[in-house]
Order: C-alpha cells, then structure tokens, then sequence
C-alpha cells in the first residue's frame, strides 16, 4: 500500500527548503500544527484511549483532517518523534507564515492535547515550552495559553 496524501504532503514539506507553493502552503500549515499536535501526545511514551480520542477530534475540528488522514498522521509522526531536526522543521514553516495570535491558538491546542488525559506529563510541558521558544512565543502568552487550556480565568 503506498503513502497517503498526508505522508506525501509532509514528505514532501521536508524534503525541500524552498517555501511551497501558494496553493499547498495551507494544507502544509495545516499538516505542520497537527504534526506538532501528535508529537505532544507521544512524547510521553504513553498513550491512553481517552488523549487518542481527543486528538482525533481536535485533528477533525482544527485541520479537517479525515479519519485516514488522521491514522496516517499519528504513524508517521510517532516515528519522527526522536529525529532532533523535526521541531525546526515543523516551527519553520510556521514561523514564516503565522502571526503572533495564530501562534499562541497553536501552542493553546498543545497544551489541550498535553491536558487530554489529565495529567501533565514533565516530557510534554518541556515539549511546549521548546516549540513555544522556536516560534518565538511570549512567555507571558505562553501561559495565557496553557490557563485557557485549563479553563482559568485570565488575569
């Protein structure tokens, strides 16, 4: 069986430094943030029912990512977690296209994900502090973010 459309478009996000091209630039965006999504999840080596099910919809809602979409996805990414040059190559492409709000909903969504199976794992919090830093995310809307994640109000 041959690759997806999911692990084409992401291989083929990292197989070229060049920027893509207008009309991909969305679905690769997309691709990215739900990559960064499912290396929060596996990062901690342990994956219950419950974040598998709240990823998924997290996946559907934000990306409009079907449910092949979503299998290929969680395969691939749960082989990449180890490689140290993915975050660069994930952050790159988002640094380079999203705004500061954009980016602190991104790193909103990956504390969601970090929360799904209510206990904070030290491996994701250091994950999202890492990917916060490389998009170049305030610390103070860093932790507006994980507040609104948790449903806090902010003050």
């Amino acid at each position: 069986m041959g690759a997806g459309p999911v692990i084409k478009g992401l291989r083929q996000l990292f197989a070229t430094p060049l920027e893509p091209r207008q009309e991909d630039l969305e679905q690769q965006l997309r691709l990215t943030s739900a990559a960064l999504m499912v290396e929060i999840m596996v990062v901690d080596r342990h994956l219950d029912e419950q974040e598998l099910q709240h990823i998924e919809s997290l996946l559907k809602q934000q990306f409009l990512l079907n449910d092949e979409e979503i299998d290929e996805l969680l395969q691939l990414t749960k082989t990449e977690v180890n490689r140290a040059t993915s975050l660069y190559q994930y952050t790159r492409l988002i640094n380079n296209h999203y705004d500061a709000r954009a980016k602190a909903r991104l790193i909103e969504n990956l504390w969601r994900v970090a929360f799904a199976d209510q206990q904070l794992d030290k491996y994701e919090e250091g994950l999202i502090r890492q990917i916060a830093e490389l998009l170049y995310v305030p610390h103070k809307d860093f932790i507006q973010a994980k507040q609104r994640a948790l449903g806090k109000p902010i003050s």
